[in-house]
């Protein structure tokens, strides 16, 4: 804020004070105005950048060449991006899934382009929605492209399972009541024309007793179909946890004999409210497919040097949850690991996909989750299996340490 002492007059000395003056002053304002406009574009760019880091979408910047400008946390963590800052990196180099989308925005000539996209990272299948944009400049001239997208694959599972839920209660429905009399009548017909074949009677005995086996099978997936589709309503009481994922363990032990089952547990008891036979359905079946992946990977000869089977059950509290862990050095999980818990998918050849399905149900009825890893390397062979958590809701001052109990 520079001012000179203003001579009285009109000659050019004090003129030339007045206008240095008012030049000064002129000069002043501008630079406040360009501080306080600083200012706000600055305090704009911290909201800006506070909200794409806080949303769950991820985003992502591109300039006119296609290059990637901006990348928020969520586009790093979803596309598993780490990109050094200031670098050129091409969007079909960075995320060639985007390319095509981006391409068929450019030939279009839209404003928006939207698909939705499969992506693998980390081993790990995930559906997302793509949305590109075209950004112009205040001529309406493009200048690059914004791209946004959400993680649908939970949305998409759910989908899925409600349209299997469907196929499942119409199944349920239109096979099962003729099941019985064709059973039956397989049994008559074998009973009233045995005499009456003479030589051709064993293989009417062998024909029929194939109608009653595949009678038996149909009944057992419409079973389980029927169970996938109406699943009751849990019938809660406090319970011991602990217990019963004890008792869970101490089932699958007898079908431990040719691996080391742990069971790493808390000391005392875990009280929750909860359906006893529901959840003790649940861990017998993810201990079970546990040991299933070991005998997977045996059958196809896919055992590691130094290879030992080894199933893990953990179980810990913390706070208001308890989590129970299961994990094997079996087979592993396959890249699309979320269609697991979808209806007949199943990485078994004599497997009805219908076990994983059922038991999310169960744990989600009683507020949990279930979610499927890769589990760390059990021995030294270093081979990767599956690791299955259940989060459930439990008393909040529960806490509980572990001992270990090794069943071989």
């Amino acid at each position: 804020d520079v001012q000179v002492p203003e001579e009285p007059g009109d000659d050019e000395i004090a003129m030339l004070g007045r206008l240095f003056n008012q030049m000064t002053r002129q000069l002043k304002g501008q630079r406040d105005a360009l501080l306080s406009t600083n200012r706000q574009i600055e305090r704009r760019r911290r909201l800006f950048d506070s909200v794409l880091s806080s949303v769950t979408a991820g985003v992502v910047g591109l300039d006119a060449d296609g290059n990637i400008t901006f990348v928020n946390r969520s586009a790093e963590r979803i596309l598993s991006y780490g990109g050094e800052e200031g670098a050129t990196v091409p969007l079909h180099v960075a995320v060639p899934e985007f390319g095509p989308l981006l391409d068929r925005l450019r030939v279009s000539g839209k404003e928006v382009e939207q698909e939705e996209l499969k992506l693998s990272r980390r081993g790990v299948a995930e559906t997302l929605l793509v949305r590109i944009a075209t950004r112009t400049n205040a001529d309406g001239e493009a200048e690059g492209f914004v791209i946004a997208f959400d993680d649908v694959t939970d949305l998409v599972t759910a989908q899925r399972m409600a349209a299997w839920g469907d196929v499942a209660r119409r199944i349920a429905h239109e096979i099962k009541n003729p099941l019985t009399p064709i059973q039956l009548s397989a049994g008559r017909i074998k009973r009233k024309f045995r005499e009456a074949a003479g030589d051709d009677a064993e293989a009417l005995d062998r024909m029929t007793d194939v109608i009653v086996r595949q009678t038996e099978d149909l009944r057992r997936i419409v079973d389980e179909f029927s169970k996938f589709a109406r699943m009751p309503e849990p019938e809660r009481s406090r319970q011991d946890l602990t217990q019963i994922v004890r008792d869970a363990v101490t089932l699958q032990e007898a079908a431990a004999e040719t691996l080391a089952l742990e069971a790493v547990l808390p000391e005392g008891p875990v009280p929750a409210d909860l359906d006893q036979t529901m959840i003790g359905q649940a861990l017998t079946n993810l201990i079970k497919n546990a040991g299933e992946a070991i005998e997977s990977l045996r059958e196809k000869g896919g055992e590691p040097v130094g290879y030992q089977p080894r199933v893990r059950v953990e179980m810990w509290a913390e706070g208001g949850e308890a989590k129970i862990a299961i994990s094997d050095n079996g087979i592993g999980l396959p890249e699309d690991r979320s269609r697991l818990f979808e209806p007949y998918v199943t990485t078994r050849a004599k497997g009805t996909g219908l076990g994983l399905p059922i038991v999310k149900k169960i744990i989600e009825e009683h507020g949990g989750t279930l979610v499927l890893t890769d589990a760390e390397p059990l021995d030294g062979s270093g081979q990767v299996g599956a690791r299955a958590e259940v989060t459930l809701p439990i008393e909040a001052e529960t806490t509980g340490t572990r001992d270990l109990q090794v069943a071989e």
